[in-house]
C-alpha cells in the first residue's frame, strides 16, 4: 500500500496534467471576483505571482484598505508586486501600491477542495514581504496537494502610525496594517475554489513578525471565521501597543519630520520617503532601535490585547501550533564577532534591558546559567539567556493561557543545528521557515549537509497534516502530544525528533520571576 506522502504527489502529478490541455502549459488563467489573471507553470504546480487583493493605499494612507476596482481582459500575474515602503534596503522594490498576493495550486477549479496554506512574512510588522526565494510555494503545494498564498501588506508607519489623536478621520491608522490582513483573507474566502481551494479550510502561518500578526488577527471580531487552523514560529503578541504608548511614538514621529502636533494632516501627503527617513530615530518607549510600530489597543478593530489577561475565547476552536527555536537570538547578535570572544567579566554588561528585554539583574542571570549548564561559555551563556527571556516568554504565556482555557495547542522547540559556520549559530531565529516549506535548496536557506532534507521532511509533513485535520500529527514525526500544563508536552525537531515534557524548564522557571512585557507595548 503507498505511502500518504506518495499518494498525495501522485495525486498532485495527475491534477497538474489534466489542467495542462484546458489553459495550456504554460500560461493559465484564473478567474477572480475582480477580474483573469494569467499565470504560468512551475514544476508541473501553477503560479499566480502579483495578484492583487486591494487598492493602491496611496491615496487613502493611513485608511483601511478597500478591495480593487474590476478590470477587464487579462491581467499578468508573473511578477511580485511591490512591498511596502520600509528602512530595509533588501526588500525590492517597495511602494504605497502594495496590496498584492500570490497562489501556487496543483490545479484550477477542480472542486478538489484543497486545504489553504496562507503565510504571513516576518519583520517585525517593519520590513519584509511575501516574496522571499524561502517562501516559494512550488514544493509545498505539491507535496501535500495544498493550496499555498503569500501576501504584502502596509508595514511600520503606514500600516501602524497611530494617527487617531490628530486626525480623527484617521481613526483605523493604528492597524491599518492588520485590516490589510483581513482583507487578504477576504479575498481568499471569495476566491479561493477558483485555485482548487476550500475556503473553509484555511490555515494562516507566519514566523516572528508574521506569527505576532497572526496572534494578534486571534482577537479581532473581524477576523472571526476568516481562517480555521494557525501556526506561529518564533513570533507571539501577547499585548498590543497601548493608545498613549502609540501617541508617543507619533509625536516623536512629527518631531523628527519637523512638524508640530496641529500639523499632523501633512503626514497624508509627504512623500513616502520622508516618511521611511523619519522612522530612524531612537524609540521613545523602548529607549533604543528605530521606531516601533505595531498593533495598537485602539477600541476599534482591536478591542482586547492578543493574549492579555487570557486567551481571546473567539479563537477557543482554532487549533494552533506555537513554536520557536533554541537560539533564536545567535541571529541577531551573532553578527557581532565579538560575541563570540566574551569573557565571564564582559558578558553582564551584554545582558542589558535591549539585549534581554526583561528587567532583571545580569549577575543573576549569570549565577543561574552556570549553575544549570558549568560547560557553557560566556557566549552560550549570552544567547541562550537572551533567548530565554526575549524570545521565548511570550510562547509560554500564549500557551499557558490557551492550556488553561481547553484550547487545542501544540508546541515546538526546533533543535537541530546546521553544521554551515562551524555550527556557531545552532537553531536560530527564522531556521524553521525554510523546513516548513521544504525549501532546503532555495537561495537564503541556511541549511546544509544530508539531515537537511531530513529535518524538513518532518517539519513540512507535520504542517501539511495540520493544515489538512488541525492535528500535526504524521507518519514523519514521533506522536505528538497536545501541550498541557502539568507535563509541557513539547516536540523537539531534530534528527531524530522527540517528545519532551518542559524542555529548558529551569530556565522558564528562572525567567518566570520577572514580569514580561510585550517588546514593544
Amino acid at each position: 500500500m503507498a505511502s500518504d506522502l506518495t499518494r498525495r504527489g501522485a495525486v498532485a502529478a495527475a491534477l497538474a496534467l489534466s489542467v495542462a490541455p484546458a489553459f495550456g502549459a504554460t500560461s493559465p488563467v484564473a478567474k477572480t471576483r475582480h477580474g483573469r489573471v494569467r499565470g504560468y507553470v512551475d514544476g508541473g504546480i501553477l503560479v499566480f505571482r502579483g495578484v492583487r487583493y486591494g487598492a493602491d493605499t496611496g491615496p487613502r494612507r493611513f485608511q483601511p484598505p478597500q478591495p480593487p476596482a474590476p478590470w477587464s481582459g487579462i491581467v499578468p500575474a508573473l511578477e511580485y508586486g511591490a512591498a511596502s515602503p520600509q528602512r530595509d534596503r533588501s526588500a525590492g522594490a517597495t511602494s504605497e501600491d502594495c496590496l498584492f498576493l500570490n497562489v501556487w495550486t496543483p490545479a484550477l477549479r477542480d472542486r478538489a477542495k484543497r486545504p489553504v496554506m496562507v503565510y504571513i512574512h516576518g519583520g517585525a510588522y517593519s520590513n519584509g514581504s511575501g516574496s522571499a526565494p524561502l517562501y516559494d510555494g512550488v514544493r509545498l503545494a505539491k507535496r501535500g496537494d495544498v493550496v499555498v498564498v503569500t501576501l504584502n501588506h502596509r508595514l511600520n508607519v503606514f500600516g501602524y502610525g497611530y494617527f487617531a489623536p490628530f486626525l480623527p478621520e484617521l481613526a483605523d491608522s493604528g492597524n491599518a496594517g492588520q485590516l490589510d490582513l483581513i482583507l487578504a483573507l477576504q479575498w481568499v474566502r471569495e476566491n479561493i475554489a477558483e485555485f482548487g481551494g476550500d475556503p473553509d479550510h484555511v490555515m494562516v502561518f507566519g514566523q516572528s513578525g508574521g506569527g505576532a500578526k497572526i496572534a494578534t488577527m486571534m482577537a479581532m471580531p473581524a477576523a472571526a471565521g476568516l481562517f480555521h487552523r494557525a501556526a506561529t514560529m518564533s513570533g507571539q503578541q501577547v499585548t498590543a501597543s497601548g493608545p498613549m504608548n502609540a501617541t508617543r511614538r507619533t509625536l516623536a514621529f512629527l518631531d523628527a519630520l519637523k512638524l508640530k502636533p496641529e500639523q499632523a494632516g501633512e503626514v497624508r501627503t509627504l512623500p513616502a520617503e520622508r516618511l521611511v527617513e523619519a522612522m530612524a530615530i531612537e524609540d521613545p518607549v523602548l529607549g533604543f532601535g528605530g521606531l516601533y510600530f505595531g498593533p495598537v489597543l485602539d477600541e476599534r478593530s482591536l478591542k482586547r490585547h492578543p493574549f492579555y489577561p487570557d486567551a481571546p475565547a473567539q479563537s477557543a476552536r482554532i487549533p494552533m501550533i506555537i513554536g520557536n527555536t533554541h537560539d533564536e537570538t545567535r541571529a541577531f547578535m551573532g553578527n557581532d564577532p565579538t560575541n563570540f570572544a566574551l569573557t565571564w567579566d564582559d558578558l553582564p554588561k551584554k545582558l542589558t534591558f535591549a539585549n534581554l528585554r526583561v528587567d532583571v539583574l545580569p549577575e543573576a542571570v549569570v549565577a543561574e546559567y552556570r549553575r544549570l549548564y558549568p560547560h557553557y561559555s560566556p557566549s552560550d551563556v549570552l544567547f541562550a539567556a537572551t533567548t530565554a527571556g526575549r524570545s521565548w516568554r511570550g510562547a509560554i504565556i500564549e500557551l499557558e493561557e490557551r492550556a488553561r482555557a481547553g484550547h487545542p495547542t501544540w508546541t515546538y522547540q526546533l533543535d537541530w543545528a546546521t553544521p554551515k559556520d562551524g555550527g556557531r549559530f545552532g537553531a536560530p531565529h527564522a531556521s524553521d521557515i525554510q523546513f516548513v516549506f521544504d525549501n532546503v535548496g532555495k537561495p537564503g536557506a541556511t541549511a546544509i549537509g544530508p539531515e537537511a532534507q531530513v529535518m524538513a521532511d518532518q517539519m513540512s509533513e507535520a504542517f501539511l497534516a495540520f493544515a489538512r485535520t488541525g492535528d500535526p500529527n504524521c507518519r514523519a514525526i514521533p506522536q505528538w502530544e497536545p501541550f498541557g500544563l502539568a507535563r509541557r508536552q513539547t516536540m523537539v525537531f531534530d534528527v531524530p525528533s522527540k517528545l519532551v515534557d518542559d524542555p529548558r524548564g529551569a530556565e522558564r522557571r528562572f525567567f518566570a520571576k520577572v514580569p514580561y512585557v510585550q517588546p514593544g507595548t
